[in-house]
């Protein structure tokens, strides 16, 4: 992804470009498992998101540090190499995602058992199945738009991370 881009490394990003960046949609099949599940398993999908999250953050914050060593003028890039991580990623891959796939699965059951006469454990499987289906259907639009939403806001404040903050 662009954090390694933006940061100049030529190495893989752990958190974006490996099987850890998985962690991160923890959270959405959690949510797609919610009528099977008890509701603690979905709560502790959620810490498994924002654990991701977070170590992603930090992760930045810590290459961005490497990065700007020599020059401590830069250092304000360490905090906003964190704060933009963090966000976007709170955003991209917990709450919008985790919202979306929460409110498709829950009006599909209601659907499914407005428009059939599937027995209940039928219609929370299928649920199930769709929400899992819908999510690398999601994950594009969702992370196009984070991106689209922080370059509009935020990210004029502070400029993206990997070039000098904005005088």
């Amino acid at each position: 992804r662009a954090g390694a881009r933006a940061m100049g490394t030529a190495e893989p990003d752990l958190y974006r470009d490996t099987w850890v960046r998985y962690l991160g949609y923890a959270n959405e099949v959690g949510e797609s498992f919610r009528p099977l599940v008890p509701r603690q398993v979905v709560w502790a999908s959620y810490g498994v998101a924002t654990a991701y999250v977070t170590a992603d953050a930090i992760d930045k914050g810590r290459r961005a540090a490497t990065a700007h060593a020599e020059d401590p003028a830069q250092a304000t890039r360490v905090g906003v190499a964190v704060v933009d991580t963090f966000i976007w990623q709170s955003l991209a891959s917990v709450a919008i995602p985790g919202f979306t796939i929460n409110r498709l699965c829950a009006a599909s059951l209601a659907l499914l058992g407005a428009v059939t006469r599937w027995p209940p454990p039928l219609r929370r499987w299928a649920t199930t199945a769709l929400g899992l289906a819908a999510i690398p259907l999601i994950i594009t639009p969702i992370d196009r738009s984070v991106d689209f939403l922080m370059d509009s806001s935020l990210r004029k404040l502070y400029g993206p991370p990997g070039e000098p903050p904005a005088p």
